[in-house]
């Protein structure tokens, strides 16, 4: 493998690194159609505001999300929207999974 390529799959896997955790999952969905300052998310989603900014400089840092200052008010709000593209083929998959589960559970029962 060159290096290029080897580049391009580390660059993919730390795309989708900043996508692994509840909380930024949750920041991305909070934000699908609207901006919001961080206050506002601190309200919203219960999670302190260091944590919170951690997860917001991750997702920026990744090119999701973008801020714009505003005075002393930090807002933020999706960069690009083919996230949510990304995200329901995720979500798409799952429901496979727990499709297949669930019928194996029910054979499973029936024996």
């Amino acid at each position: 493998m060159s290096n290029q390529e080897e580049l391009v799959f580390k660059i993919k896997a730390d795309f989708l690194k900043s996508l692994a955790h509840p909380i930024r999952l949750e920041i991305i969905e909070y934000l699908k159609g609207k901006e919001a300052s961080v206050g506002e998310m601190v309200k919203e989603l219960g999670v302190e505001q260091s944590g919170l900014s951690k997860h917001l400089a991750i997702l920026r840092q990744a090119g999701i999300l973008i801020s714009r200052q505003e005075k002393v008010m930090v807002y933020y709000s999706i960069r690009d929207r083919d996230v949510f593209n990304v995200l329901r083929l995720i979500a798409e998959i799952l429901r496979k999974k727990l499709s297949e589960s669930t019928e194996m559970l029910a054979h499973l029962a029936r024996t």
